[in-house]
């Protein structure tokens, strides 16, 4: 038998109180979705702890988390997307009450990134529309 992944983390480990804190949540909703067809799914829940750890460890790409673990993870973020906001805001308001772990810097994907971009350069909507038209035409 393979070793367990209980054996690799140890007991303070980051990851064990993200499903332990997901562990807590309803996932009623993605979980009667999976109707048993097709190749079989990872549960939600699991899903579920590597978005909630992966933001954590401040990887926000779902491309990247699915390199790191070989999950169908960016199709059950698109899939679920209103259900894991709501479970997120949930871990968090957890976390301090379980004294799990703390939280540090959070982002809600707002990042200001600084740019050299010309006023004289940028498109307006209506300017981008009207080039578009005369592409078309």
């Amino acid at each position: 038998m393979p070793p367990s992944i209980q054996d690799w983390l140890p007991e303070d480990h980051q990851a064990r109180s993200v499903v332990e804190a997901v562990d807590q949540l309803d996932l009623s909703v993605p979980t009667r979705q999976y109707t048993g067809h097709g190749s079989r799914a990872h549960h939600p829940a699991v899903l579920l702890s590597l978005l909630i750890y992966g933001y954590a460890a401040g990887v926000f790409s779902s491309r990247k988390i699915e390199r790191a673990t070989h999950d169908s993870i960016a199709t059950f973020r698109c899939r679920f997307l209103p259900q894991v906001e709501a479970r997120f805001v949930q871990v968090l308001l957890l976390a301090p009450e379980m004294s799990l772990f703390k939280l540090g810097r959070i982002a809600l994907d707002s990042t200001k990134v600084k740019a050299n971009a010309s006023k004289h350069k940028a498109l307006s909507y209506a300017h981008a529309k009207k080039i578009e038209a005369q592409l078309k035409e």
